[in-house]
């Protein structure tokens, strides 16, 4: 126990080392909070463009569904770290490290989100949008006021599991030398050489995800509410 407690202090109390978790807490939620806010609009726009570019009637049309296409398939089938290591030595070799991390993981997390929102927008019936059109509705006003509303009780799901996933992502940032949380509790234990901190990086990641998955619930039960009226 007396070990224990002196892991503890020297992990956390020492030299205020605390600052460095809540330094690196910061950067991870930043990471995370900007690059889902990115993940969203990409998503959100492949998914449009790939359900409007479905007929395929023109040239527009196909490169539009051809480029969506190989965008997610190439997003999809590359790992995270990879990617970002491209951007930090190449694309945006003078950009800052977190910089590159909000972009990359933005970028990778649209190519998910684009899925997600593609499916949740074909659930919708497709009579929902003959309807607002025979109102003299445009396409878009019509995707936009009827379609889309619907679809995000369909979305809503997979987005906090997506919001979960990206958190625990971002972990491999300190592979660009971001101080993250896991990267700012790697450096102490390799200060204090004992494993206490990674244990504390732990146990914070798994408070916030219990803390999402319970916001997640309340949100289903109230849409669930709404849809009983």
């Amino acid at each position: 126990m007396e070990k224990l407690l002196n892991d503890l202090y020297m992990a956390v109390i020492y030299q205020n080392r605390w600052q460095v978790y809540l330094e690196g807490l910061g950067n991870t939620l930043l990471i995370t909070a900007c690059a889902l806010l990115i993940g969203i609009l990409i998503g959100l726009v492949v998914a449009l463009v790939r359900i409007t570019c479905a007929p395929r009637n023109n040239f527009l049309q196909k490169l539009g569904s051809w480029l969506c296409g190989l965008y997610t398939t190439v997003i999809r089938g590359t790992p995270v770290i990879v990617q970002l290591l491209i951007l930090y030595t190449v694309i945006l070799a003078s950009s800052e490290g977190i910089v590159v991390c909000i972009v990359g993981f933005g970028i990778n997390s649209g190519a998910y989100l684009a899925e997600v929102a593609r499916s949740g927008i074909a659930s919708v019936d497709p009579g929902q949008m003959e309807a607002g059109r025979s109102l003299g509705l445009g396409y878009g006003v019509t995707m936009r006021r009827i379609v889309l509303p619907q679809a995000v009780k369909n979305i809503l799901p997979a987005l906090f599991n997506e919001f979960i996933a990206l958190l625990k992502e971002t972990s491999v940032a300190g592979y660009i030398a971001v101080r993250d949380l896991t990267k700012a509790s790697d450096g102490i234990r390799g200060i204090t050489f004992n494993s206490v901190p990674l244990y504390l990086a732990a146990i914070i990641y798994l408070v916030f995800v219990i803390g999402i998955t319970q916001i997640q619930k309340q949100v289903e039960r109230r849409l669930a509410q709404s849809d009983r009226g």
